[in-house]
């Protein structure tokens, strides 16, 4: 039976892992968790007179340091004064220089928000009229690159870690206490513990790196790792790594003192006592990403953070506990089967974390939301919907676990019974044996053995005889060892209610992996709330925006696309100055729905007159920065109900035109 499953797992093993990359890999970099609600000067303004400080708003409080925000004039030129402070609430400003000339300005941010994530992007403005500029390539998303996909892949070995440990000491104490005994389960727990502390440690490293610079060069700046140390993360992850010594300590009794106690009143103090000093050091490694992530910043952090800490516990003890009962029923020996004790015990310690889940999850997903639209609306939403999909899955799965663990009860104690009238059987096989023995010997079986015996000593071969003798009889005990212990597994593996119990376990496993790395690509995700609430101050931003350029006799226009293709949906606005017959400023923005700036491969635009059957005039803008192209001189030749139309594509084969009509002139 060994033989045919092995491959099966490691089929299972590699799919699952396809299946994760492939995860990992469409998350993309990983999104800011603060956004960009305000800037002054505005994006894309002209203002008549230099400025002398420009400032930006985010939605949560952010960490800088001297180069997080910068301004570049039209040469590429730094023009800011000092470092950059926190003026009031979130909002951040550096002082200007004082004399500066008429073009187009570059502002370029990037920062940590209070969520550990990094936060970058890049906007222009202008001083007395718009201008060509040679800066580009700023502003660029954070944390993309090398050094971002291998610190996304550190967090989810991370994760995979922790559930692994934490559930699968669970398992033993909880559930299957002879567990402590098995080898396959103290490598499994092990294993666990090496994989939180190296990914831990990888994460400390990279974090440098990964929140300024994304140069896989700096992984190991010490300066780097310095200023790390001084941040939040960089405390939440040295405090993993001082629990972690606690809870090698916690594994070293686990497996050693307490697998070693035989006395029933001595071992069940120290399960206590395991139980509470383990409950606590788990609590304290959940902290560690509570007090450094979603739950530690916005709504309600006071209640967020025990939230998140009891919800990472529930995970650790469904999942790594799930992971500890497929090692049981595969890798357990021969003479300490997982009982079907043990796998109740475990199935409503099951049931009980799957509710403390539902409902911490239910308050996560309120605050993280906000409303019924995000569900549909933002990433964060639809992602959330694909894990409470597998949640879903999973829990069926399990239901089916439940079932099999009812008949396997029956199973179980069936096969004692068989096993007990067997064990009567040959004892008296045995008793009959020995009966005939004895009579054979006393009817002189035994004098012939005696008289052999003495032939053998008197040529001098008898001691060689009788080691030989017990060489054979140690061999033979070992192979009639070896079959009996072959048939009790083959026994063992053909009751079809284990082996049912076997698979319908091996696939909440496998569910479980792709819901660890779906998990793992939510909390990279900006929060739904955060996303809408950025839409939104960018739409007010644009209205007012709007309202001054037709003030002035400017014209704007906002217009959504959707190419249909992967990240092809997004805004597209046009500024056209003054808005006349004749020559004009024509400014391109492409945004992507959480109001980012977005840098396409290609952006065209042109200009149709129906009535008077005019056009369409081509346009093709120069890009300037990151999701911004201009065109100077863009020639109007009367005035009328324009149809202004702009192609936007997004890759190789995925693009779309959209269009609205304007009275210019």
């Amino acid at each position: 039976m060994t033989r045919t499953i092995t491959p099966r797992l490691r089929t299972l093993v590699l799919l699952l892992l396809a299946v994760t990359g492939a995860l990992l890999a469409a998350a993309g970099p990983a999104s800011a968790h603060a956004a960009l609600t305000g800037s002054d000067p505005a994006q894309g303004v002209v203002v008549d007179k230099a400025p002398t400080q420009v400032s930006l708003t985010f939605s949560e409080k952010v960490a800088m340091n001297d180069d997080s925000l910068q301004v570049l004039d039209p040469k590429g030129k730094k023009v800011e004064v000092g470092s950059p402070a926190n003026v009031s609430g979130t909002t951040y400003a550096v002082r200007l220089r004082s004399g500066l000339a008429k073009g187009t300005y570059t502002v370029a941010y990037q920062v940590v928000s209070a969520d550990s994530h990094p936060v970058s992007g890049a906007y222009t403005f202008s001083i007395g009229a718009p201008s060509q500029t040679v800066v580009s390539g700023v502003g660029t998303a954070a944390g993309g690159g090398v050094v971002g996909w291998l610190y996304s892949i550190g967090r989810y070995v991370s994760y995979a870690g922790f559930i692994v440990l934490a559930g699968g000491a669970a398992f033993v104490l909880a559930c299957w206490r002879r567990g402590s005994g098995v080898r396959a389960m103290q490598r499994l727990v092990v294993g666990g513990w090496l994989t939180l502390t190296a990914a831990t440690l990888w994460l400390l490293l990279l974090r440098g790196s990964y929140t300024s610079s994304g140069k896989a060069g700096d992984i190991f700046d010490l300066n780097l790792l310095g200023q790390v140390l001084q941040t939040k993360t960089g405390a939440a992850l040295v405090s993993r790594l001082l629990l972690l010594a606690a809870a090698a300590l916690f594994i070293a009794v686990l497996f050693g003192a307490y697998n070693r106690r035989e006395e029933a009143d001595e071992k069940s103090d120290l399960t206590f006592g395991l139980s509470i000093g383990g409950v606590v050091v788990a609590a304290g490694l959940a902290a560690s990403w509570a007090m450094a992530e979603h739950a530690s910043t916005g709504l309600q952090p006071a209640i967020a953070m025990p939230v998140d800490v009891i919800h990472l516990l529930a995970v650790a003890t469904w999942l790594g506990g799930l992971t500890a009962l497929l090692v049981a029923l595969y890798r357990a020996p021969v003479d300490t089967p997982v009982e079907a004790a043990a796998v109740q015990r475990f199935s409503r310690l099951a049931f009980g974390s799957v509710l403390a889940l539902v409902a911490t999850g239910t308050y996560q997903s309120w605050r993280q939301l906000g409303s019924w639209s995000a569900f549909t609306d933002t990433e964060y939403g639809r992602l959330l919907l694909v894990k409470i999909g597998l949640v879903a899955l999973l829990v069926g799965i399990a239901w089916i676990s439940r079932r099999w663990t009812g008949r396997l009860t029956d199973t179980v104690v069936t096969a004692k019974k068989a096993k007990q009238r067997e064990k009567e059987h040959v004892s008296a096989a045995k008793s009959g044996k020995n009966s005939g023995t004895a009579k054979g010997i006393t009817s002189g079986e035994g004098r012939e053995s005696t008289s052999g015996d003495a032939e053998r000593s008197a040529s001098g071969g008898g001691r060689g005889s009788a080691s030989g003798d017990g060489k054979r009889a140690a061999q033979l005990a070992r192979q009639r060892a070896a079959v009996d212990a072959a048939r009790n597994k083959q026994l063992r593996d053909a009751d079809p209610n284990r082996f049912g119990l076997r698979r319908s376990v091996l696939a909440e496993a496998g569910v479980a992996v792709v819901l660890l790395a779906v998990t793992t690509w939510l909390t990279q995700t900006e929060p739904g709330r955060t996303e809408q609430e950025a839409r939104a101050a960018t739409s007010s931003s644009a209205s007012s925006s709007s309202a001054s350029s037709s003030s002035s006799g400017a014209l704007t226009l906002d217009m959504p696309f959707d190419t249909g293709g992967t990240d092809g949906k997004g805004l597209v606005r046009i500024d056209l100055d003054p808005a006349r017959v004749g020559g004009n400023e024509m400014h391109v923005y492409v945004q992507r729905p959480n109001g980012r700036a977005f840098d396409v491969p290609e952006v065209k635009v042109a200009f149709t007159l129906t009535e008077k059957k005019i056009g369409p005039l081509p346009v093709t803008p120069d890009h300037i920065t990151t999701g911004h192209w201009s065109a100077s001189s863009v020639q109007i030749p009367m005035a009328g109900d324009w149809k202004i139309a702009v192609t936007v594509r997004t890759s190789d084969i995925d693009q779309a035109t959209v269009s609205k009509n304007a009275q210019i002139g």
